[in-house]
């Protein structure tokens, strides 16, 4: 969801990567109604294992619960959000989820491509 929130509200203009550490066959299908509802298709997305070298390309690395198994490059910025897993849950337990990432999301993309 944060992928496909950055990747939509920054329109184009920040180059998203999304992956996870220990990602599941398939994206979530709650995640992708709830989604749907803001006028984003996930449909089509397919869960991707973290790589080195995508963290290692990237200025922000998002993670959420990651711990050990992400790599740290210094320098980089890094931020850890604490959110509830939506796993196994329907889709009206993952609306409030979409909506703090996206809260989330609006407040980095104000950071990265602030007002001219």
């Amino acid at each position: 969801m944060a992928a496909a929130y950055l990747s939509h509200l920054s329109e184009g203009k920040i180059e998203v990567r999304s992956a996870g550490s220990a990602p599941a066959d398939s994206v979530n299908p709650s995640a992708v109604a709830a989604m749907a509802e803001e006028g984003i298709d996930m449909s089509a997305e397919t869960p991707k294992i973290l790589t080195t070298e995508a963290v290692k390309e990237s200025d922000v690395v998002i993670t959420m619960g990651c711990g050990d198994t992400c790599p740290i490059f210094p320098g980089k910025r890094y931020e850890d959000w604490k959110l509830e897993d939506p796993a196994g849950q329907g889709v009206d337990a993952v609306r409030p989820i979409r909506d703090e990432i996206r809260s989330r999301i609006e407040t980095l993309i104000s950071e990265l491509l602030p007002a001219n």
